[in-house]
């Protein structure tokens, strides 16, 4: 009686390994979820009962990490359009896009803030059962604001919570009982929106929004409970107020000067720090047939945050601060799974160069999931979190973003999608 194959066998395959080494010619072999075996050499490998790819000379790398998901964003045009998606509807949306971001090679996803408190918690709960597909995930709670600033979207005459994006919170009390509720529900981090943004109205993105006090009271009942806090923090003075409190996972970080950067790099060991560059050059180029034009953008003061985020994040990256790539996609301008465009724009505006790039979402993949010694490396021992790559990413990084060059993603050892039935091979012996 015949039995499946209990391994996997990546043979003839390009390796690069997500650790910024150079690519090298080799086999993999996967038993059970892990990496058992890295061999130099295009032969030799003996194939005993595991299933042989032979990968024809594709690359064969980590799967990547997107540290600022928004499963729930709904590829809608505004905050208030993905809100009112219906709860049922919302819950099915955001399985199919975890789904959808496995198949697209990316394997580890931090949650950046929900639409809804429990979301996150029950996508991630559901992936973890095996109830549904989807990559890695930590889970977060809907992003915590205060009155005008991102994410308050109730209007005068609806002054109703179930009417605002995110949670509004007045003062150090009431943000210390919306934090412990939301990691009641099981939350592994807490979104505060320190700063404002250019896409709201009276609470642009040199501004800041919430006290000392307030961050405080949050920061210590996440302390307390060993999660994490994760802050939308656009203005310089925000970076700051982060950095005071301990925080160590910052998005955005568009303004800067001197002090923020060297606070930041004094943590660099413990800080990451994703700024989403993609939505605010996706505003300024491509965002008119959602009534956004390229005047518009400017005149919300997109370009001017567009300048000062790549200073801020070329001298980061200069100082050997971790900026990984992710951010804000799930809108109809900054759709999801145009995610890895991220590293084109690294590499373009800010001067990383591809290798480095990869290693924002891979080898730091693996320490921003708080796993840095299962995740984000092709490395004996590890996780086997792999994807298959028609071409050479480091000679042209579009490939990360086209479905057609993906050839096959694994997850745990198990595929998440198959490679081609012509490049595969299988044996399997007689029990």
């Amino acid at each position: 009686m015949a039995r499946a194959p209990t391994e996997t066998l990546f043979t003839n395959v390009r390796i690069l390994d997500g650790s910024g080494q150079l690519t090298y010619s080799g086999s993999v072999r996967v038993s059970g979820s892990r990496i058992v075996q890295i061999t130099r050499s295009l032969g030799g490998v003996s194939a005993g009962d595991a299933m042989v790819i032979d990968g024809a000379g594709a690359t064969l790398m980590p799967g990547m990490t997107e540290a600022h998901t928004h499963f729930s964003w709904n590829d809608a045009p505004t905050l208030a359009a993905i809100q009112t998606m219906p709860l049922e509807e919302h819950v099915l949306w955001s399985a199919k896009v975890a789904h959808n971001y496995l198949k697209a090679g990316f394997t580890s996803c931090v949650g950046a803030a929900c639409a809804k408190p429990r979301l996150d918690v029950v996508i991630r709960n559901a992936i973890e059962a095996g109830q549904i597909p989807g990559p890695r995930y930590l889970a977060a709670s809907q992003e915590i604001t205060v009155p005008g600033g991102l994410g308050d979207e109730m209007l005068p005459h609806l002054p109703f919570p179930d009417f605002s994006f995110g949670v509004v919170v007045n003062g150090a009390e009431d943000l210390r009982r919306v934090t412990r509720m939301f990691l009641k529900y099981g939350v592994d981090a807490v979104k505060l929106n320190l700063s404002g943004d250019n896409f709201v109205p009276g609470a642009d993105a040199k501004t800041t929004w919430m006290t000392d006090a307030e961050v405080a009271a949050c920061a210590e009942e996440v302390k307390m409970r060993g999660k994490r806090i994760i802050v939308h923090a656009r203005s310089c003075a925000s970076v700051k107020q982060a950095l005071r409190h301990g925080i160590r996972m910052i998005y955005h970080a568009s303004f800067t000067d001197t002090e923020a950067l060297d606070m930041l790099e004094a943590a660099r060991d413990e800080v990451f720090v994703v700024p989403g560059i993609g939505i605010i050059y996706a505003l300024l180029n491509e965002a008119e047939p959602w009534g956004v034009s390229r005047e518009k953008a400017v005149s919300m003061g997109y370009e001017e945050e567009w300048a000062a985020a790549c200073e801020s994040l070329k001298a980061m990256h200069r100082r050997g601060i971790r900026v990984l790539p992710g951010g804000d996609y799930g809108f109809a301008f900054n759709p999801h799974l145009q995610n890895a465009r991220d590293l084109e724009l690294f590499v373009r505006h800010l001067g990383f160069t591809p290798m480095e790039a990869i290693r924002s979402c891979t080898l730091y993949g693996g320490q921003v999931m708080l796993r840095p010694n299962e995740l984000g490396l092709v490395k004996e021992g590890y996780l086997a979190d792999l994807m298959l790559l028609d071409g050479d990413p480091l000679a042209n990084l579009s490939i990360l973003r086209d479905p057609k060059r993906i050839l096959a993603v694994m997850k745990d050892g198990v595929f998440a999608k198959s490679p081609p039935v012509d490049q595969a091979r299988s044996w399997v012996s007689a029990a």
